[in-house]
């Protein structure tokens, strides 16, 4: 039997989710496939779809940072034909713009959208309310707030940062501090604007509280985003900056042991991050037309809720809004207002290189001494000399 090869960002909500809707999806299409979804971490992924020894996929997960290198590679193949012929139910208007225009690359549409969930705060209920806190509103409350619950002896820590170098979540985490402060990546003429006051504020307070042990999970330096959401959901966390997905995560999750115990609130200064998940057909795919069919069943209502309820985050509004969704994620009704302000990483092709430089810098500066400024007019330099 041939296989319908899928690769998956490595998640466990993801993996559960694809072969359920896969076997949805079977049940109607009867195809004669056998779904092989293949888990892989970020890197792994990347490789997997854009080096040049890149594998055979019939489908695949896209993070939105490497939309512009899909483009500008001819990567992924448009789906703005099969839109024009069969759009799922409700498209465009059952999503949010800012779900749609990232992938639409001039007429093309290089995927639809999977999974979201904004940066936010994600914090223990039960532990804030025994201490008589709220929610933090500046860095600095939320440093104090850290070493506050921090409590190694019963494996709990203030905080965790997912400090993994694998060029993405050091770098939303800068971005983060960054633009709390009034910076900017870049100028208005897309120069790189790293030199700045605020740019060394931000690096500054993430080299201090990445340093405090007395604030930190130890192990922060070995998780991404998926393993300082399983640290959290395993009750080893008070309260951390995370995409909202794990948050739903430790709702759904049967390994949960913080259920009913979490709950989500905006960021200091009221920043976001918007990156989110797409399903895309790969451009070598052998296959299209029932790829196409499959991104459309998995973009259907139905399967949209049915990833969120496997702890994913689903994209339809109709999802956000369901009753049987907000009884079993009792905070889901925050996900709206939390993505109203989010903002977007800028759309460029040599995007991977750049957030390269800007993880090499906060690493750089949590494992050494040299001053913010040095490392920042360096990593500037460095940033210019991609453009």
């Amino acid at each position: 039997m041939s296989a319908f090869r899928v690769a998956v960002r490595a998640f466990p909500p993801f993996e559960s989710a694809i072969r359920k809707q896969w076997e949805s999806f079977e049940s109607r299409a009867r195809t004669g496939l056998r779904l092989e979804a293949v888990p892989l971490d970020l890197d792994p992924l990347h490789a997997a779809l854009f080096s040049p020894s890149a594998e055979t996929w019939d489908a695949a997960f896209v993070v939105t940072d490497w939309i512009a290198e899909a483009a500008a590679s001819n990567a992924l193949l448009d789906l703005a034909p099969y839109l024009a012929r069969g759009a799922p139910e409700g498209y465009p208007d059952a999503w949010t713009p800012s779900l749609l225009r990232f992938q639409q690359v001039g007429s093309r549409v290089l995927g639809l959208p999977c999974h979201d969930g904004p940066e936010c705060l994600i914090y223990r209920k039960d532990l804030f309310g025994d201490a008589g806190l709220t929610p933090p509103e500046t860095w600095e409350e939320f440093h104090r707030i850290a070493r506050r619950l921090n409590c190694p002896p019963e494996n709990r820590y203030g905080t965790v940062f997912a400090a993994y170098p694998d060029g993405h979540n050091t770098v939303y985490d800068f971005c983060l501090q960054l633009w709390s402060r009034g910076g900017e990546l870049f100028d208005p003429a897309g120069h790189p604007r790293l030199d700045t006051e605020a740019a060394r504020e931000a690096l500054r307070f993430y080299r201090r509280i990445l340093r405090d042990r007395s604030a930190v999970h130890p192990r922060s330096a070995e998780f991404d985003s998926v393993k300082s959401g399983y640290a959290f959901a395993a009750g080893e966390v008070a309260l951390m900056v995370n995409w909202f997905g794990f948050a739903a995560m430790c709702e759904t999750s049967p390994d949960s042991k913080v259920r009913g115990k979490v709950a989500v609130a905006g960021l200091p200064a009221g920043v976001s991050l918007n990156v989110y998940w797409i399903l895309s057909i790969p451009a070598r795919c052998a296959r299209p037309d029932v790829s196409w069919r499959f991104l459309r069943h998995c973009a259907s209502p139905e399967m949209d809720k049915l990833l969120t309820l496997e702890g994913g985050i689903g994209c339809r509004k109709s999802t956000w809004m369901d009753a049987q969704v907000n009884r079993a994620i009792p905070f889901y009704r925050e996900m709206e207002r939390l993505h109203a302000g989010a903002r977007e990483l800028p759309r460029m092709a040599e995007w991977s290189r750049i957030a390269s430089v800007i993880d090499a810098l906060v690493l750089e500066a949590i494992g050494g001494d040299r001053p913010e400024a040095e490392l920042l007019a360096e990593a500037q330099e460095r940033i210019g000399n991609t453009l």
